[in-house]
């Protein structure tokens, strides 16, 4: 770890001339003078300090005497023309982009616009007619710290390193800080819904028995809620709403109670509990990836809050259409300019910055398609856009894992398998092609196919990996599993919008009854669809997450579009846990380690490559025979069968697997010629031959012994495995 590291803009302790203080670095293009204004720890004015302009838009002073911890916020003097785009007032004051801490409070920040204005949750003009607001609202914005960024390094370089974790052996679980411990009863009360929380034993336990080995945190970046929001008195829980992008956010901190941080200690504080965090979660095995958004800011639209970058300017910040207005590729009001190198600038800082102080392992980018329009190409989507060129060949952050959410708002927006090697995606198209075939929606053999070995059509370029596609269920956006099987249509009454929120293609069935219900046989039928589908998923080539949650049956009514619940809707039901379903997922991952065909790394290639070889797949249906072309496309039947020779990485395949789909009906399994183990059968729960002792819900040490056939009744996937004695034993 060196001090190249530190961030260049922002406030950093520095020794210039023999005399000890802090630099500051501000970079406002189009201002005409930038001020740095000082505070004592009772938040009071102590002075205010002109910058000196240095060309190429930077502003910077050393100031001796200051040291870590001084608070202080920035006043940006320039043009007031919004329809140029130009929203200057120094009687704002601004969070210093690159500030590594923040205190204050931020419960209300959305209210804090730069332009005058009667009832900011209520704009009624026109954003051409805005007028500067004349009134300063220092007593009412978060301060920016000082922060040691050498001991922050230091902390950072002391975490317990990162898990080696092979790209076939990962399976990602989303999840959120808060909403995983809030109801946690082995959780001190105390520690419930924060960063301790997550690193509590139990907790731990809880993942390493599922065979988490990546854990994906919801946006912990300090964020704000929107004003909408605030008029509803409702928050913003899901965090897409960034404001600081070096700073955790307090609300998920024990330390502070999940307060703002008053000062510089508790700030301090809160860094040292994530820090914790992910020194536990890494002693256990465990990855600790981040969901980050630089698709846009917490400034929103034109009527929204002045807090940073639109205040220190707008033109370069943002990714500006006509008139003054920023393009809204996010849908949340404003999108980012990564095109402007400052911007690719600040976004690497703070990945790095999250790397090198924090530990983390990896981030999962929001709306990612966003982060590669280029504005010369009129903000078409290029994969080799500058931000994500500059990702993935920076030295620290080429090796960590990084994910994309391959779609935005934006035109042509859509680019699943769109991304340059390198990159894991979000594959949407695995998720709504397993819900359509074993929900009942329209769907054929030939889709379910191709999701399952990877979706070549999507990811077999480029010389990239079946293991580029992240292969889900469902995530945070969108019914969770347990609503997928009970809904058919979405519930979001709660979020005030009269139910017009969230996506209404969710391919979800209901079993019979919409909704909560006591009828057994309801019941049985949803907890068929959801083994199957969870089998799916870990059965699947490509790399598996998982929503927590899921492994324990919680439901959040119907609603899909959960961002604004921060109450038991979210927060994960503990004591209701569906106990034998955790012990099937933790079941299914230890399957999946078991049997390379389950993880296999590289692409199918059908036929036997040579005379006297073993092809790799070959597919059937229940009787043995081929698929005609017509059956493959034919959406009235919904059984298939693969049957699969592969071993580990560059070793010789020691068994052969029989894998089997089937939705539903009374039927027999014709099988191959020799003795096969039942390894698993989704519709009993039956998981046989784990490579963990004592692993609750295992039927029988090593399997049922079959040959001949299987019958099958109710909707299954099934696992069979036969011993290999040679490379070509094929018999």
């Amino acid at each position: 770890m060196t001090l190249a590291a530190v961030p260049a803009l922002g406030a950093h302790l520095v020794r210039l001339n023999g005399a000890d203080g802090v630099r500051f670095a501000v970079w406002a293009p189009e201002a005409t003078a930038l001020e740095v204004q000082l505070f004592d720890g009772d938040r009071q004015p102590t002075g205010l300090v002109a910058l000196e302009p240095q060309g190429d838009g930077l502003w910077s002073r050393f100031v001796p005497g200051l040291t870590a911890g001084q608070a202080y916020g920035l006043r940006a003097h320039g043009p007031w023309n919004p329809a140029a785009g130009q929203r200057f007032n120094p009687a704002r004051l601004l969070i210093d982009p690159w500030a590594l801490g923040l205190s204050g409070d931020t419960a209300r920040l959305a209210l804090q616009v730069g332009h005058a204005v009667a009832d900011p949750l209520k704009p009624d003009q026109h954003w051409a007619q805005h007028r500067p607001e004349p009134a300063d609202n220092a007593g009412a914005m978060p301060l920016s710290l000082v922060v040691d960024a050498a001991a922050e390094l230091a902390a950072g370089a002391a975490i317990a390193p990162r898990p080696s974790i092979a790209p076939d052996r990962v399976v990602l679980y989303e999840a959120h800080v808060k909403a995983l411990t809030r109801l946690h009863p082995a959780v001190p009360p105390a520690q419930r819904g924060t960063y301790a929380g997550l690193a509590h034993p139990a907790v731990l336990a809880h993942l390493q028995r599922l065979g988490v080995t990546t854990v994906c945190l919801l946006p912990v970046h300090t964020h704000i809620s929107e004003r909408h929001l605030l008029a509803r008195g409702l928050v913003n829980h899901w965090g897409y709403n960034t404001l600081s992008a070096f700073a955790p956010d307090a609300g998920y901190a024990a330390c502070t109670a999940g307060r703002d941080p008053v000062d510089a200690a508790e700030a301090q504080a809160v860094r040292g509990e994530f820090r914790a965090m992910v020194d536990a979660l890494h002693r256990a095995g465990i990855e600790v990836v981040l969901d980050v958004v630089f698709n846009h800011t917490a400034e929103s639209d034109l009527d929204g809050p002045t807090l940073s970058w639109r205040g220190l300017g707008q033109n370069h910040w943002y990714a500006m259409a006509e008139h003054g207005v920023p393009h809204n590729f996010s849908g949340c009001g404003n999108s980012l300019n990564v095109s402007e190198p400052r911007v690719v600038q600040w976004v690497t800082d703070s990945l790095r910055w999250w790397v090198q102080a924090y530990g983390v392992d990896g981030f999962r980018f929001d709306l990612a398609v966003s982060l590669g329009r280029v504005a010369a190409q009129e903000h078409g989507f290029d994969r080799h856009a500058p931000l994500l060129t500059a990702m993935r060949q920076d030295p620290v952050l080429r090796d960590v894992r990084l994910i994309a959410e391959p779609w935005d708002i934006g035109p042509d927006g859509h680019r699943t398998g769109g991304f340059a090697p390198g990159w894991l995606e979000w594959n949407d198209a695995f998720r709504d092609g397993v819900r359509a075939f074993w929900l009942g929606h329209p769907a054929t053999r030939s889709e379910l196919a191709t999701r399952v070995c990877g979706s070549g059509d999507k990811f077999r370029h480029s010389a990239r990996s079946p293991l580029a596609g992240v292969n889900l269920l469902t995530a945070h956006d969108g019914f969770n599993l347990a609503d997928l099987t009970a809904y058919t249509q979405k519930h979001n009454e709660a979020n005030g919008e009269n139910n017009r929120d969230g996506h209404g293609h969710n391919l979800g069935a209901n079993g019979g009854a919409e909704g909560p219900s006591n009828d057994p046989a309801v019941l049985h039928r949803r907890g068929l669809w959801r083994r199957a589908l969870l089998a799916t998923l870990f059965c699947a080539k490509g790399t598996p997450q998982l929503l927590a949650g899921d492994e324990i049956g919680h439901s959040q009514r119907g609603n899909n579009n959960a961002y604004c619940q921060d109450n038991a809707l979210t927060w994960l039901d503990w004591v209701q846990a569906d106990g034998a379903l955790t012990a099937f997922v933790a079941g299914l991952t230890s399957l999946r380690r078991r049997h390379p065909g389950l993880r296999h790394a590289r692409w199918f290639d059908g036929p036997a490559p040579a005379p006297g070889q073993v092809p790799d797949i070959v597919w059937s249906d229940l009787d043995g025979s081929p698929l005609p072309d017509h059956a493959w496309h034919d959406p009235a039947h919904r059984s298939l069968v693969a049957r699969t020779v592969v071993g580990e990485s560059g070793e010789v395949a020691t068994e052969e697997l029989l894998m089997v789909w089937h939705t539903g009906g009374r039927c027999t399994l014709r099988l191959p010629a020799g003795q096969w183990t039942l390894r698993l059968d989704s519709s009993t729960a039956l998981i046989a031959g784990l490579d963990q002792p004592g692993q609750q819900g295992v039927q029988g040490a090593q399997g049922q012994w079959l040959e001949g056939q299987l019958p099958l009744d109710a909707p299954t996937v099934c696992v069979l495995v036969r011993a290999l004695h040679g490379p070509n034993d094929h018999s």
